[in-house]
């Protein structure tokens, strides 16, 4: 009696590319929780003189203080972020399946993160932290994102031959923002300086691939018959 065949357990490799995305939630949410509990709004610490501060602020909007002035704007753009969400989750897995270059996978992993840390801002810290605007139409769905890292590398004034802008200050850079917009950040970064070899790269050898399986097979001599 021939024994049953020994299957190898299913491998999972989209499992690492999912964890760094909840690595990326984790921290994030970590210190934004550490910051609300721990700073009032609008208390600046200083970590590396002048250059690098903890800013306490809320973002009604988008990463980097962006901004949709509508009462129904914030309920908006959180479905077009959970809508952004599955999206991106379904492309990083369907990446996986496709065994393009680990670099790509590992910058959209980024980017899920990213995108579901400020996700549960939105959709949550309305109700749970109380931060929701005051016209908000309810505290789901409309919570403000929590924003604390804040780079004022240099200030000065614009040359004052500069039209529209000259002799007015400036600040760079002027926008508070958090781990999960940084992740966002990096990640698309990383693509567009990338980009030729994570999907030109891939293209071509998926063409390669394609062009040996179409090759005729040799034929392969027949050993005479013994008579």
């Amino acid at each position: 009696m021939e024994r049953p065949a020994i299957t190898d357990t299913p491998k999972k490799p989209y499992l690492k590319y999912f964890l760094l995305a909840v690595l990326v939630i984790a921290i994030d949410q970590v210190v934004k929780l550490l910051v609300h509990y721990n700073m009032y709004l609008g208390e600046e610490i200083m970590i590396l003189g002048d250059w690098f501060r903890l800013h306490y602020l809320l973002n009604p909007g988008m990463a980097f203080g962006l901004k949709w002035n509508s009462m129904y704007g914030k309920l908006a753009l959180t479905l077009f972020r959970l809508g952004a969400m599955l999206g991106i989750g379904y492309y990083l897995y369907n990446l996986v399946q496709k065994d393009m270059p680990k670099g790509l996978l590992w910058c959209v992993a980024l980017i899920l993160g990213g995108a579901v840390g400020n996700v549960i801002d939105s959709t949550f810290y309305g109700f749970f932290l109380d931060n929701a605007p005051n016209n908000a139409p309810t505290k789901w769905f409309n919570g403000q994102v929590i924003d604390m890292l804040f780079f004022p590398l240099f200030d000065g004034e614009y040359p004052s031959w500069l039209p529209y802008v000259g002799g007015q200050h400036f600040l760079f850079f002027s926008p508070v923002f958090n781990i999960a917009d940084s992740s966002i950040f990096m990640g698309v970064l990383i693509i567009l300086i990338m980009q030729k070899r994570y999907f030109v790269g891939s293209e071509k050898e998926s063409e390669i691939e394609k062009e040996g399986d179409n090759r005729p097979t040799e034929a392969i001599p027949s050993k005479p018959q013994e008579s």
